[in-house]
């Protein structure tokens, strides 16, 4: 049967493709450098004196990447605001909030994946409510579900693909999609082509009423750290879509048209290998100047230490409350001072907006947007 984006897509075929895509010579040799230079990420993250802070900092810049890929913009100036905890949540645009909600849900897969020990569908199912805010699952059978073409685009409007639906099938595909990721006895592909595929088709299905892209940039992340090629979800993989959008959505078109896949998952890989370098440029980057600014800060200020340094680092715009947390003060003019000291010696920079004094870290701002 002929392909017809007007009609629902429910013979989109089951997992996994062809075998002759895991023997294709380009394809191996692709993924040995894109698994080699996903493997340099994990000892960056080692280098890092704790993980968490500047994971969060780059999972931001992920989830600022994937919302724009959507449509869905927010200045940096507002989202730096936001996650310091600085703005009144009645205060931060819509924008902002779904990037937040993005970075919430891919913390929220992380900690589910690692206590379950696998991906499964309450896991993606509570990922995507956290991203729409929604209590909804999957969408239902009834549903006239349709991908348009962008309101920029040529040909606005114009339906592009139409979904599965029809009673129980979303659940079949879906339990087949799973048991492809989670059963390596059953389908023992590696684990990066796995991705490459799955990603594929967990668009195409299209379980949701909205918000595919988001959830599934986010199963990719935790897929791989479940099957321990990364370490932590820092790999930053929707700005290269962004950057080759087009791209990314006319491979995933052929697949669909023609099951054309070996185009899909070149482009997959390189989106990893070319991802996998700039992050790990991106910590080097941050670490390099985590230590440049403590060899310059150490001398000057006696109560300047690393836990400090490693403070500062931790998200662009600081709070001081955030300092004296850690060095145990809560006087709010040894507090000023400190900060003085810091603003003085062009460690920290304030701006003031309103009633609120906000300490910026110049460096650090300047790698994440560089």
């Amino acid at each position: 049967m002929a392909y017809d984006r007007l009609l629902p897509f429910n013979n989109l075929p089951l997992l996994p493709p062809d075998a002759g895509i895991e023997n294709d010579v380009d394809i191996l040799k692709k993924l040995v450098t894109a698994s080699r230079a996903l493997a340099t990420i994990n000892a960056s993250v080692l280098r890092l004196p704790n993980p968490y802070m500047l994971v969060n900092t780059i999972a931001l810049q992920e989830a600022k990447a994937s919302t724009a890929i959507e449509n869905i913009f927010t200045t940096e100036d507002e989202l730096y605001k936001a996650v310091s905890n600085s703005l009144q949540e009645t205060k931060i645009n819509i924008g902002t909030k779904e990037v937040l909600r993005y970075r919430e849900a891919m913390w929220a897969g992380y900690n589910l994946m690692k206590h379950k020990g696998r991906i499964d569908l309450d896991s993606i199912t509570g990922i995507f409510r956290q991203i729409k805010n929604s209590t909804a699952g999957l969408r239902s059978p009834a549903s006239l579900t349709v991908i348009n073409r962008g309101q920029s685009e040529f040909r606005a409007g114009e339906i592009i693909y139409t979904p599965p639906r029809g009673a129980g099938i979303l659940e079949g595909l879906m339990e087949n999609l799973l048991e492809y990721l989670n059963d390596d006895e059953k389908f023992p592909a590696d684990p990066l082509l796995k991705m490459c595929i799955a990603h594929y088709q967990f668009e195409a299905i299209h379980p949701f009423q909205d918000g595919n892209g988001r959830t599934g940039r986010i199963l990719n992340l935790l897929y791989l750290v479940n099957k321990g090629l990364l370490g932590q979800p820092v790999l930053y993989l929707s700005k290269y879509i962004i950057l080759n959008k087009e791209d990314y959505y006319y491979n995933l078109g052929i697949v669909t048209q023609r099951g054309s896949w070996k185009p899909w998952i070149l482009y997959m890989l390189e989106a990893v290998e070319k991802t996998s370098q700039l992050t790990s440029q991106l910590i080097n980057k941050i670490l390099a100047q985590m230590d440049a600014t403590f060899s310059y800060a150490k001398p000057s200020i006696k109560w300047y230490n690393k836990e400090v340094n490693e403070l500062i680092f931790s998200q662009p715009y600081i709070k001081p409350k955030l300092i004296g947390d850690t060095l145990s003060i809560s006087s709010r003019t040894t507090l000023t001072k400190y900060f003085s000291e810091l603003v003085e010696l062009k460690i920290l920079s304030s701006v003031k907006d309103g009633k609120e004094l906000y300490y910026i870290n110049n460096d650090l701002i300047s790698i994440l947007e560089g």
